[in-house]
Formats: structure tokens, sequence, C-alpha cells
């Protein structure tokens, strides 16, 4: 698959940038091909896993997500940060992320705990809250992981 080069190299960050936008921030929005061939955005939480270079999402087993992944395992995936404003100027800079891949189910349910777990260290570091969080919905709980196919990430003035 050829993928679209960026129209603004200019603006590219490093891949390493991307890594830490995706390590930094807590959420995104996941697209698919939805019903009738319409796009699907949908804002998820995700956990960037270094060693493999994937990213994962966890949610109920059931679903447009889950039914629009099934039948196309092609996804995007789009997280920015909060930016920051230079010194005596008005206007945000901001870095962006788009990843492209495709999207397959953590058979291993050991696994999917764990990258459960690794996604909650996110916003909590309550390991009661997480044990309990996940004994009351593991069962409940399908993980997905995105296999990146390419990943571009750029910082854009809004000047």
């Amino acid at each position: 698959m050829s993928f679209r080069k960026m129209r603004r190299p200019h603006q590219a960050i490093t891949k390493e940038e991307c890594i830490g936008v995706l390590k930094a921030e807590t959420r995104g929005v996941l697209s698919l091909i939805g019903d009738e061939g319409y796009p699907y955005g949908v804002p998820i939480n995700h956990y960037y896993d270094e060693e493999t270079g994937s990213l994962f999402f966890h949610g109920a087993k059931i679903g447009h997500r889950v039914e629009a992944a099934a039948k196309n395992d092609k996804a995007c995936y789009t997280v920015f940060d909060h930016g920051y404003i230079k010194e005596g100027d008005w206007a945000l800079n901001v870095k962006s992320v788009i990843i492209f891949g495709r999207l397959r189910p953590v058979e291993d349910e050991e696994r999917a705990i764990e990258l459960c777990r690794r996604l909650s260290y996110k916003f909590t570091d309550d390991e009661d809250y997480i044990a309990d969080e996940i004994r009351r919905s593991a069962k409940a709980t399908l993980v997905l992981e995105l296999i990146p196919e390419h990943m571009t990430g750029k910082l854009v003035n809004e000047k």
C-alpha cells in the first residue's frame, strides 16, 4: 500500500515526537468504515505499547465499533496534544499524529487484562480501583490492537 506524502513536509515531526504524543495523550478518534459505507469516528482512550509499536483500545464486546472493525479491519487513529502558545503570541501550536493500520482483537485473555491495566495507569495509579475494575469488567471487555502500517505527525501553528 502506498500512502500519501504529507502536503507540507516542513511541518512534519519525527517518529520519536509522534510516539511522545501517543504516550502523553490519553485519547483520540478511531475512524472506521461504518454502516452503509459512512465514516464512523469514535473518541476513545488508547495505550501505546513501545515494545510492539501498536496501539490498544478497550471497550464493550458489541456495538458499532466492533461490527465495523469485523467487516473491515482498516482503521485510522488521530491524536493531538493540548498545544502551547509561544510567549508574546496568540496562536496555538499543536502536534497531531495520524496512524493508518489494521485492527485485530486481542485473543489472549491474560494479555488483554494486562493491556487494560497499562491503559488504566494513564489515568490513575490506584491499584485497588484498577483491580476492582478488572475484576468486574474483564469478561465483558474487548481489547483491540491497531497494528500501524503508516504514521505521520506534524506541528501546526494555528495562525
